[in-house]
């Protein structure tokens, strides 16, 4: 068959019906590919009016603006929370964090070791160490400053054994 319409493009010696057939399956393609997009924008319309329900656009504009209210005073908390724990710590450093305590029988006369030796000390190893005798005659507390885990005084037995107790305690 010898279309006149073939031969002016050049295509005389194609058969119509090859012609028409490929346009029909490109057609098919084509009508499924258009079926399938319009079902993903279906689905893109549905999600947009359950996003914009009970909303106008000035209304979406306010709840937008009160997010980034809610995100500028969240950060400025933040800010504030930092400020305070770094005050926190400062403060924590000077407190007493260790203790070390040593009872024993001051003058091995009394029995129940009611003589104790306690040290206190804070974060850099500053504070003091309590001693209390006790004995038949009374009841005898001093106190021996400690500066960077060092005493000015020469300490007893029992002190230093609570200084070293209060010194390995690093949490």
């Amino acid at each position: 068959m010898n279309n006149s319409f073939l031969s002016s493009l050049g295509l005389g010696n194609l058969d119509l019906g090859i012609v028409i057939t490929v346009m029909l399956i490109v057609i098919i393609l084509l009508i499924i590919w258009n079926i399938i997009n319009m079902r993903a924008i279906s689905k893109m319309k549905k999600k947009y009016a359950r996003f914009m329900t009970g909303k106008s656009a000035k209304s979406l504009e306010d709840e937008i603006s009160g997010l980034f209210e809610d995100n500028r005073f969240l950060k400025s908390s933040i800010e504030k929370n930092k400020k305070d724990i770094h005050t926190l710590y400062k403060r924590m450093e000077s407190t007493f964090q260790k203790i070390g305590i040593i009872k024993y029988d001051a003058f091995n006369q009394m029995g129940g070791k009611l003589s104790f030796s306690l040290a206190l000390l804070d974060e850099n190893n500053n504070g003091f160490v309590l001693n209390s005798v006790h004995s038949a005659d009374g009841c005898y507390s001093y106190t021996k400053e400690i500066i960077n885990g060092e005493c000015a005084i020469s300490l007893g037995e029992e002190e230093k054994q609570a200084l070293e107790m209060a010194m390995e305690k690093t949490e």
